[in-house]
């Protein structure tokens, strides 16, 4: 919620059961009160995959478990990924034990993209589960705070000078650094 939004008051009613139930979640969940729970209940129902404009931009993961075992399953996962590979920002595989594995996926990209790699995905033979969460991006935001060709930083290195070096960030804000005046390539701390 940003500042500038009013807070408007409504009620609700719901069965005694229903509530005594909801406040003894809130209350473990560690909410102060049930406006600031369901304005959160509120906020996840809108950023559901199926609420959100096919066309429009988001960033989430595609969380899956699967049996490495099934045939060819993990090079087609793989060859999959690569297909997707402009919407794929990183991967995280995991053993839960020796039969199945869990992969996180982090996605960036058009919710229309993201949505058919997650059903793909889920209709593999050996693919117990995938699911797809985004979070909306402010295009305009996202536009604005882009980086774009080469720019200036100052940064220290483990030399007496402190001096900038120039680098460059591609179409996925990777960082491609340039030598700096010493010939030196910047060191990651």
């Amino acid at each position: 919620m940003s500042e500038k939004d009013a807070l408007v008051r409504f009620g609700i009613s719901m069965p005694q059961s229903l509530i005594e139930q909801f406040d003894a979640l809130l209350e473990e969940q560690g909410y102060d009160n049930r406006s600031e729970a369901i304005r959160d209940l509120v906020r996840k129902a809108l950023l559901a995959p199926s609420n959100i404009h096919p066309e429009q931009m988001a960033a989430g993961t595609i969380v899956m478990v699967y049996d490495h075992h099934v045939s060819d399953l993990p090079i087609v996962l793989t060859e999959l990924q690569h297909e997707y590979h402009q919407e794929i920002n990183s991967t995280m595989h995991i053993h839960l034990n020796h039969l199945q594995c869990l992969e996180v996926i982090v996605v960036r990209g058009v919710v229309s993209r993201l949505r058919e790699l997650q059903q793909r995905i889920q209709v593999l033979k050996g693919v117990f589960y995938a699911e797809l969460s985004v979070t909306h991006m402010d295009a305009e935001v996202h536009a604005n705070s882009a980086h774009s060709g080469a720019h200036d930083h100052s940064h220290s290195h483990n030399h007496d000078h402190p001096h900038s070096h120039e680098h460059e960030h591609d179409s996925k804000g990777a960082l491609h650094s340039r030598p700096d005046e010493d010939g030196e390539a910047p060191r990651i701390k």
